[in-house]
């Protein structure tokens, strides 16, 4: 999988074509739904194909390791997948089998002091370690209290997520040696691994690594939450993140050193910033042609029930009122901007395999077809 730096930056004399083969590794509470979504659009609007979960899964067998056996007709199909960005628990063996050579592999990653709060309200009815502690700062305050190994399939929310997301141990000691054996096998497994905490930056950085055009990487934030839902860490949980979750925070700290080596190397800050502003200008405009309320809205207030996300823990996830007068093909753009995750990955696998079962979500769907 390894491919030179070199070998990804672009030659300005070359023609640039667009890669189709991607996989994309969906970490958790690091804005990967957002990027689940371009994902989805860039399938449609190219004709190709994702590799989705099979029968009644809603994720690649997360928090199980990623075996084929989670892809639907894997068996049948083959490696004639394009796309994959589904939760999985990255295995390379076996993600290697479903994508084609030529696959372009990137993920996200975020500051785990704002990650875990998140996981903490998203996640505090599913895992044992939150649900018994009254909220995040008292979590911090003694997380050996509340988080046991034992239960560590229902508890990888509580500790080194997303170190368990890439197909380590989130419960390993915090070693030098393994830490840094394990962020060189994941640079060697990735191509490109993207920073929540500069969004925008990593949507233009992925834009000029895959070719696309500006408006494959338009997005308007999806499975963001009502600000009062957000509990505030104090000074002390904030260190204590990064003792608990040390794991995650050396990965954090590497990529973002790599994230910005990257930017340097492919367009340097002057041309980032003009590129970032011209992504926000796109984003406005858009949001002003699709959207009645200019920011996304709480459940109570989603007009369309087909646009409800799904609802976790404490958490109050946000979505969005589209204008009503809007011409059919502005409406169906519109619609696939805000389409929830779910709702956009049945409405996919019903066009990928109209022969099977419907993904049962409990949710209505824009269409029948």
């Amino acid at each position: 999988l390894q491919r030179s730096t070199a070998e990804l930056l672009i030659d300005p004399h070359l023609p640039c074509r667009a890669k189709t083969n991607v996989m994309f590794l969906k970490t958790h509470k690091t804005g990967s739904s957002t990027i689940l979504n371009i994902l989805f659009r860039f399938t449609e609007k190219n004709n190709l194909t994702v590799a989705l979960p099979a029968n009644q899964l809603v994720h690649l067998g997360y928090p199980e390791t990623f075996t084929t056996s989670f892809v639907e007709e894997f068996q049948t199909i083959g490696q004639n997948y394009n796309i994959m960005c589904n939760h999985l628990r990255f295995n390379r063996l076996e993600v290697q089998k479903v994508m084609a050579e030529n696959t372009f592999y990137f993920s996200i990653v975020r500051n785990p002091v704002s990650q875990l709060e998140s996981s903490y309200v998203y996640y505090k009815d599913a895992a044992p370690a939150f649900r018994t502690s009254k909220d995040v700062n008292e979590y911090l305050a003694s997380p050996m209290s509340y988080y046991h190994k034992v239960n560590y399939k229902q508890n990888i929310y509580a500790k080194n997520n997303m170190w368990f997301d890439f197909g380590y141990d989130n419960n390993a000691e915090d070693d030098e040696s393994y830490i840094q054996v394990v962020l060189q096998e994941i640079e060697q497994n990735f191509h490109l691994v993207l920073i929540a905490d500069y969004f925008d930056e990593s949507m233009v950085l992925l834009k000029h690594t895959l070719c696309w055009d500006l408006d494959d990487v338009i997005y308007f934030k999806l499975n963001s939450r009502k600000e009062d839902t957000v509990q505030t860490l104090t000074p002390e949980s904030k260190e204590r993140v990064k003792v608990w979750c040390s794991l995650d925070w050396k990965l954090y700290l590497h990529f973002n050193q790599t994230f910005w080596k990257r930017i340097q190397e492919v367009m340097g800050l002057e041309e980032l910033e003009k590129e970032v502003n011209s992504l926000r200008a796109r984003q406005k405009e858009l949001m002003q042609t699709c959207l009645s309320d200019q920011r996304p809205v709480e459940k109570t207030h989603i007009k369309d029930k087909a646009l409800l996300p799904y609802q976790s823990g404490a958490a109050s996830i946000l979505s969005y009122n589209l204008n009503q007068d809007l011409d059919n093909k502005t409406l169906r753009t519109c619609q696939k901007i805000v389409m929830p995750e779910l709702q956009y990955m049945s409405y996919l696998y019903a066009l990928q395999h109209p022969h099977k079962k419907r993904k049962q979500l409990g949710f209505p769907l824009f269409w029948n077809s």
